[in-house]
């Protein structure tokens, strides 16, 4: 039996690399995602053909530039795939109740693809918005990032370039929208197969123009599976004739990652998207879907509104979308590609601070826990839900005694600060936001406030004043807001329905723009990232700490291997119940934590050696000698190898209580390539031998590996840039090696 599993083992932890090998051969084409591509970001003219294309050698976006500006290729250039099948406005805005695309061709006369014959023939249409010229700059930073913590050595902003595209009205609407101008930004990154978008709206006219909505990208893409009928889902949607992005991912293989900086209501890239849809394109009359209703369109565009009113001299700039073209179906590579996304152009997300969550707010608690994490080495407080602290209490005294406590955990190096709920509460039926269907309050989460009330102008006010009066380093800000629409036409931040979702995430996008920029570390439960957040729960349901305390462990290694296939390791928190936390009692907590020693060391094992900090929640760190020696052990652990452990995780076995399971850190650009845990959850000893991918390391032919701290041994890798090593791991033990 045991020679069963180390073969199934071996098989396993082969096939999930086996997709991208086929295309490995380093020696010839250099792979982006382990040697950097130094190629800088270009606009290139051909004027023989009236184009231009922006390219940084990974991908390409070519545009017609007469008679009218228009998308006609969007390639990966590594292989030649085209991504575009036809031409369409780049894109449409709602001004005063009235469409009006901008730029786009018309007379393609077939959809199923694009012959760069046709374009010649095509033809300007008369009532959109018409190009005018474009610029060059270098990008600019989205918002300012403060960097007083230990992270990644990233530029900010990206290196790369942006496109400006300028567009004046059509002459049959000059009268009416003489003087607004619509800017088409395009912007593209030095070695990443990625480029944003956005648009910027300029009244320069003399008349107050409503902004109703906005469709910041169409595409026309091209479809790599064809189907003679699509069966709808039954699920409600958002719009007529929408199709869900989840339930076109079950159907065909998508190479393309579509995000935005208008994300929210999500601990996950899909769950938070509220801008991608997937549409029938109308024109495609030649698909082989009967009904031809195959979503082959992608649409980005606010759920809602954003029904702004421009007065005379006002701009309105739209949502960032980020395009990643991908080069493979493989799901790790898909998403180590989204991963360098995060770490690029939300590099705050790499900061990955050691904390603990502070049970109680008293002036004796902190002290004694601020002096327990300078002892074991941990770096920041946070002083939790149902601490006693208050962030919306003005009172001088009070807040003058939190800054003393703060002032006494920086005179020790130890960053605090603390928790504050924003939604799933009731401000009262004034300030509460109204549901559109029953006229009452009504939220995602039962009751919220608006944020754009009185109320809610208040609280943010109040956390400001908090954060500046105390100095705190940190918040952490539950119940972020969710996305909630407002039917109130009294609240004063917006003017009905429409405009209700996007002025209450203006407020909140400008708030965690203010924390970025005096270096607040976020812990926010929502997919805020492009606006600054830095860490979201890894993989997290409230109950399940409240299981007796194996089952957790359990639990807690597949929420991080399940939780790092779009996240880097800092960008998840863990939970640790140091004492009880949802129910559970005796069986579930680990206090007294001497008594409960090897629970406690697995939580740490597993949290430090996956790079992933946890909530560890109580009064202290530690009860005795023994227990202060095994905390900072892993805690010193972790420091020794930070830069390999903070790096991308490979998924080699998933832990499911069988056999043993393990991830893989992995970092071309370190001395220390990759570092593998290895877990035992069985009550005896194994023997294995593990078969580790080493393709993300970076090394091609001899990998150096110890065990632990133990003598190096080289080994060849196959042809597969994979390895066996032998492993033996005690009953519920671990183990791992360090890959140079």
């Amino acid at each position: 039996m045991q020679r069963l599993y180390s073969v199934a083992f071996l098989l396993f932890s082969g096939l999930v690399f086996s997709n991208w090998l086929q295309a490995s051969d380093r020696s010839s084409t250099p792979d982006w995602l382990i040697s950097p591509i130094r190629t800088p970001v270009r606009l290139e003219e051909h004027a023989g053909n009236k184009s231009v294309t922006l390219t940084n050698g990974l991908i390409s976006r070519t545009f017609r530039v007469s008679p009218n500006l228009a998308t006609i290729s969007l390639r990966l250039l590594q292989n030649g795939e085209e991504f575009v099948r036809g031409i369409k406005p780049e894109a449409i805005l709602e001004l005063n109740g009235r469409s009006i695309p901008v730029g786009g061709l018309l007379g393609q006369p077939d959809y199923a693809y694009l012959d760069p014959t046709w374009l010649k023939e095509l033809k300007s249409d008369s009532m959109a918005f018409q190009f005018a010229g474009y610029s060059m700059a270098q990008p600019q930073a989205r918002f300012p990032w403060k960097q007083k913590r230990y992270c990644a050595d990233l530029d900010w902003p990206p290196k790369g370039l942006t496109v400006t595209f300028a567009f004046k009205p059509p002459s049959a609407l000059m009268q009416r929208y003489a003087g607004l101008e619509v800017q088409v930004h395009y912007e593209m990154y030095e070695g990443l197969p990625i480029f944003a978008k956005w648009i910027t709206v300029k009244n320069g006219s003399q008349k107050e123009i409503v902004l109703n909505r906005i469709t910041t990208e169409l595409l026309a893409i091209v479809e790599r599976e064809s189907a003679v009928s699509w069966i709808r889902s039954t699920r409600p949607r958002k719009f007529p004739n929408e199709i869900d992005p989840n339930d076109l991912a079950q159907m065909t293989k998508l190479r393309i990652t579509v995000q935005s900086d208008y994300a929210f209501c999500g601990g996950s890239t899909k769950a938070a998207d509220q801008t991608t849809f997937w549409l029938p394109d109308e024109q495609y009359e030649t698909q082989v879907d009967y009904d031809r209703t195959w979503p082959h369109l992608l649409t980005c565009r606010y759920p809602y509104g954003p029904d702004v009113v421009l007065t005379p001299g006002d701009s309105f700039e739209s949502f960032r979308t980020f395009i990643i073209l991908h080069d493979s179906d493989d799901y790790e590579r898909q998403g180590l590609a989204i991963r360098r996304m995060y770490r690029t152009l939300a590099p705050w997300c790499t900061e990955n601070p050691i904390l603990m969550h502070l049970r109680n707010a008293d002036s004796e608690s902190i002290h004694r826990a601020v002096d327990q994490c300078v002892e074991v080495g941990f770096e920041m407080i946070i002083l939790s839900f149902g601490s006693g602290l208050d962030m919306e209490n003005e009172d001088p005294s009070y807040l003058a005694q939190l800054k003393a406590d703060f002032g006494y955990a920086h005179s020790k190096g130890i960053e605090i600060g603390g928790y504050s709920l924003l939604a799933s509460r009731s401000a009262g039926a004034e300030f509460d936001v109204i549901d559109p269907e029953t006229g009452n309050p009504g939220a995602y989460f039962g009751n919220s406030p608006c944020l754009v009330s009185t109320w809610g102008n208040e609280y943010f006010r109040k956390i400001k004043k908090f954060v500046e009066t105390t100095g705190a380093d940190v918040l952490e800000h539950d119940g972020s807001y969710p996305g909630d629409v407002c039917a109130s036409t009294h609240h004063g931040g917006h003017r009905g329905l429409m405009d209700s979702q996007w002025a209450q995430f203006k407020q909140i996008q400008e708030f965690y723009h203010w924390c970025r920029y005096r270096g607040i570390y976020l812990n926010v439960p929502d997919w805020y990232f492009l606006n600054g957040s830095n860490k979201t729960g890894m993989g997290y349901r409230e109950t399940n700490w409240s299981l007796p305390r194996a089952l957790q462990i359990i639990h807690g290694r597949q929420n991080i291997y399940d939780g790092t296939w779009e996240k880097t390791p800092s960008m998840g928190w863990m939970f640790v119940p140091l004492v009880e936390y949802q129910g559970g009692g005796t069986a579930a907590t680990l206090e007294p934590l001497r008594e409960h020693l090897d629970a406690y060391e697995a939580h740490l094992a597993q949290n430090f050696g996956s790079g992933v900090q946890a909530c560890y929640r109580g009064p202290r760190l530690y009860d005795s000698e023994e227990t202060k020696a095994v905390v900072k052990k892993w805690v010193d652990f972790y420091k020794k190898h930070r830069d390999i452990l903070d790096s991308d995780i490979i998924h080699v076995r998933r832990p499911d209580g069988r056999d043993i399971d393990c991830i893989l850190h992995v970092n071309p650009l370190l001395k220390e390539k990759g570092l593998a845990m290895v877990y035992n959850p069985l009550d005896q000893e194994v023997q294995r031998t593990l078969g580790l991918p080493l393709y993300y390391t970076g090394l091609s032919s001899v990998a150096s590996i110890s065990e632990q701290d133990g003598p190096r041994k080289s080994y060849q890798l196959d042809r597969n840039y994979r390895v066996e090593i032998p492993v033996r791991i005690p009953a519920k033990g671990l183990t791992w090696f360090v890959i140079r």
